[in-house]
């Protein structure tokens, strides 16, 4: 079973935004919400000879995720690869999973109520298809595979190439989405991006997510019945008149 992570190549990315839109084109990310972004983080150098640096976020899929014991009823989850899953019929809609997530990689998608959030696009990966930003990025600066294949280009950039983990003397979790740049450039993102420790939501707030479906569940199964009881009553009145 292959183990599926990604390397970012920093100095090759032109913070161009092709990722983050093939990425809305293939998901259906509503307005607002967004699975992957390039932001900004600064400049090095001094004009005239100086780089922007783009920092792409997205879900790190780590090795020890604090979404999952996060979430109060088993909606997240981690696969056989180790990607970071949500199974939405199990979601509510919380959002403990997003405050526990130090890289602010979640977001909750308005127009169904659950979360969302990048899972590798697992389903193309199942058939041997690289994820859509990965092909999609005109400078080939993302690469994505096995990361325990041993012969392929993740493996060697990763454990050779001096690729590097965005983490922090609090955050130690083990993201697989690596970056390969010079210390400069890696620094400067680290420094403006750094993960937070993860944070908690309220029991409150999580069961009141939890009321307000089961409201929903209620009035919905309230007007079935009171439709079945309409249509029972019309069907009998109707037997009676031919009678």
């Amino acid at each position: 079973m292959p183990r599926y992570a990604m390397m970012i190549d920093m100095e090759r990315c032109v913070a161009c935004q092709a990722c983050t839109v093939a990425c809305k084109s293939e998901w259906a990310v509503p307005l607002g919400g967004a699975r992957t972004r390039v932001r900004p983080a600064g400049t090095v150098g001094d004009y005239p000879n100086f780089s922007s640096v783009a920092y792409v976020s997205q879900c790190n899929h780590c090795d020890r995720p604090s979404c999952i014991p996060a979430c109060p009823t088993g909606a997240t989850y981690q696969d056989s690869t180790g990607t970071v899953r949500v199974h939405r019929d199990l979601c509510i809609g919380c959002g403990s999973c997003l405050a526990a997530c130090p890289y602010d990689a979640r977001y909750i998608d308005a127009t169904i109520g659950k979360v969302d959030k990048c899972d590798f696009c697992s389903d193309r990966a199942a058939k041997g298809l690289q994820p859509a930003c990965v092909l999609t990025c005109p400078t080939k600066a993302k690469t994505f595979g096995d990361l325990e294949d041993s012969s392929g280009p993740l493996f060697k950039t990763v454990y050779y190439g001096g690729a590097k983990r965005v983490q922090s003397s609090d955050v130690e979790i083990g993201p697989n989405v690596y970056y390969q740049a010079g210390n400069a450039h890696f620094e400067m993102a680290a420094a403006a991006f750094a993960p937070h420790p993860p944070r908690t939501i309220t029991a409150n707030r999580v069961w009141g997510a939890v009321a307000q479906k089961l409201v929903f569940v209620a009035i919905g199964a309230t007007f079935l019945g009171q439709a079945v009881a309409f249509f029972r009553q019309l069907a009998a009145g109707e037997h009676q008149f031919e009678e």
